[in-house]
């Protein structure tokens, strides 16, 4: 099995060049287009990049986030999520690598086996990284609106962290 994962890449790329070379598609211009339009993408959104990293760290080193989610606690566990969580979940939408990092320190201090630590593990693992998947996507696809994008996709978000915790607590609480 490992033999044929090995295979599998060099194997797709063999019957990709086979199936060019049958239609009568010329390799390597048609290889150089896809090049060509891939850095347009990355031209189109690297500006919201050097917006949007920053401003997660500023936000993290402020304490505004902590400030946010002692804020929310209380509602929190009115909701049967885990207050210790509520970081994680002011993460998630807007980065994934700081949300990681959050669910790391999380697993860490409560324990990969207690119901907080899977319960973060649940949500990281059943959302996306919001704003960045709009800004990343609607900026490639230049669309300047997102009218109801962002409520709808928060909806979403709220949606999935609280039947995480409620799985979670019906699983293992």
């Amino acid at each position: 099995m490992s033999v044929l994962i090995s295979l599998a890449v060099p194997m797709i790329m063999a019957l990709t060049g086979i199936s060019a070379a049958v239609k009568g598609t010329e390799i390597f211009p048609a290889l150089l287009d896809g090049a060509i339009e891939g850095l347009k993408t990355v031209r189109d959104m690297f500006p919201v990049l050097v917006v949007l990293f920053p401003a997660v760290y500023m936000l993290r080193a402020s304490g505004a986030l902590d400030k946010a989610a002692e804020i929310l606690s209380p509602v929190l566990s009115l909701l049967g999520i885990p207050p210790q969580t509520a970081s994680l979940a002011l993460l998630r939408p807007v980065s994934g690598g700081t949300a990681t990092a959050a669910a790391a320190e999380i697993i860490k201090s409560c324990g990969a086996d207690s119901l907080t630590g899977r319960t973060a593990a649940v949500m990281l693992g059943s959302s996306e990284t919001t704003f960045y998947v709009i800004a990343v996507y609607f900026g490639a696809a230049k669309i300047k609106k997102t009218r109801w994008t962002v409520p709808a996709a928060l909806c979403a978000d709220a949606a999935v962290f609280i039947s995480s915790a409620w799985i979670c607590r019906l699983l293992w609480g």
